[in-house]
């Protein structure tokens, strides 16, 4: 695997929280570099040496509520 993807959304309580696409992982941040630090940790965690992917795409959703 060359790369995975995590969507990173606004965390209910604060902060922010991002899931992997196709994987069991999430990690919750207070803030964005402390994202990356879990993140990358969660993803050293989950493969084991040898298979885990060389890059690691953020995807952020942003919900917005207008008036219409």
């Amino acid at each position: 695997m060359d790369e995975i993807i995590f969507v990173v959304e606004d965390a209910p309580d604060g902060g922010l929280a991002a899931r992997a696409v196709g994987e069991s992982i999430f990690t919750q941040a207070a803030t964005m570099a402390e994202l990356h630090e879990k993140v990358r940790d969660a993803v050293r965690c989950h493969f084991d040496d040898g298979t885990q992917p060389r890059l690691i795409r953020l995807h952020f959703v942003r919900d917005e509520v207008i008036a219409a």
